[in-house]
């Protein structure tokens, strides 16, 4: 008999062996995040100090579910990165599943937001409850990100609690091997750290508008 395994019950071990998953921390394997970010407008940056003034005039006030991150953080976010325009689409509360090799397993979960490329999966954004670590949403995002069904070899990732950010990179060639960012968090008294997050998505979407099937 077939076990099914909700993918929320996955952790990072877990999608790692049954997947054959391997963690990198080579720097070279993420030029993405770490260098030529693009620059940002400075109506871009006041719409973000406006997303940012949002999100923390509602926190103090009551804990945020994950559709009020959706409607406060990621929607803002979405709409300056133009992935709401063709070529890009976004699908939104997808049902997922894919059979673990060898064994009688299918993990199967429900993403929240994928934005494709010429039907290739280029972000899946799992948002999570502002009161949880973005720790349980790394395994259920590389599960998604495994489970894109289209021959591309690279696939991105973002997963945020509306405060905390960090971005995921998924190679598939040869053994499959993913990379983290730093975890960017919102509550930085210095800086906005959207404009960051901004400037990582417009990179990511420039890359993948450049060269597709990359």
């Amino acid at each position: 008999m077939v076990e099914i395994i909700p993918a929320q019950k996955l952790n990072i071990i877990d999608v790692e062996s049954k997947f054959g998953l391997t963690q990198t921390e080579d720097e070279q394997f993420v030029p993405e995040w770490n260098e030529n970010l693009p620059d940002i407008t400075d109506l871009e940056k006041q719409a973000l100090d406006r997303v940012k003034l949002n999100y923390i005039s509602l926190i103090k006030r009551r804990q945020i579910s994950e559709n009020m991150v959706k409607m406060t953080v990621l929607g803002p976010m979405l709409v300056w990165t133009d992935f709401y325009q063709l070529p890009f689409d976004i699908l939104d509360e997808q049902t997922v599943e894919l059979a673990v090799a060898d064994r009688d397993e299918i993990v199967r979960g429900r993403l929240d937001i994928v934005v494709l490329q010429d039907h290739l999966w280029l972000l899946t954004i799992e948002s999570k409850n502002a009161g949880l670590s973005l720790l349980n949403g790394i395994p259920q995002a590389l599960f998604y990100m495994m489970a894109n069904p289209h021959p591309t070899p690279t696939v991105y990732g973002l997963v945020t609690n509306g405060n905390n950010f960090l971005f995921i990179k998924l190679s598939k060639q040869d053994k499959p091997q993913y990379a983290l960012s730093d975890e960017l968090t919102l509550s930085h008294r210095r800086e906005n750290v959207l404009y960051t997050v901004l400037k990582i998505l417009k990179k990511i979407g420039h890359l993948v508008r450049e060269n597709p099937h990359a």
